[in-house]
């Protein structure tokens, strides 16, 4: 890398279901959204996630949806521009299949952030953590109510971007 080009902002993701969308009964959520959009958009977002990604946002972070959920790309833009939030990247079920799968004989895992160059994914099941440690990616696990996890998610962002830094200088140093 040359010392007068850019450096690519770091990418965090968002897994949907059990870590944006969480249920009411076991976690605090936001608002909802008034009648009638409550209707066309059930889910409940988890308390803090807003603040959250615009705070990412703030920091440099490039912040995407990495879900492994069919819903439609514009159906997640819009649920979240009513929150006020728009995301940098999303990555579907069906764009996973169509971009990383691609029709190979073996089963890719259902997560690949690294095709995205994602440098931290934020998700609730354990074989997608299973799966950064044997693919080469990193995970962040999140499933239960924390009350501090946009702390710990800031915190575990910007100690992988100080390793980055980090490598680049020792790097460029050889």
């Amino acid at each position: 890398m040359k010392h007068n080009e850019p450096v690519e902002r770091m990418r965090v993701s968002f897994d949907l279901d059990e870590v944006l969308f969480v249920s009411p009964a076991t976690h605090r959520i936001e608002r909802p959204l008034p009648f009638p959009l409550s209707r066309f958009f059930p889910e409940r977002l988890r308390y803090g996630t807003p603040d959250l990604i615009r705070s990412l946002q703030k920091l440099g972070y490039s912040v995407w949806v990495y879900t492994s959920s069919f819903r439609s790309e514009r159906y997640i833009k819009l649920l979240f521009f009513l929150y006020g939030v728009r995301f940098d990247g999303i990555v579907n079920g069906e764009r996973h299949l169509r971009e990383v799968q691609r029709g190979h004989q073996t089963i890719f895992p259902q997560k690949m952030p690294q095709k995205y160059r994602i440098s931290l994914h934020i998700d609730d099941e354990s074989i997608v953590v299973t799966q950064g440690r044997e693919y080469g990616f990193n995970v962040y696990q999140l499933n239960a109510q924390d009350d501090d996890w946009k702390e710990k998610i800031i915190a575990r962002a910007e100690q992988i971007k100080r390793l980055r830094q980090m490598e680049r200088m020792e790097h460029a140093g050889t």
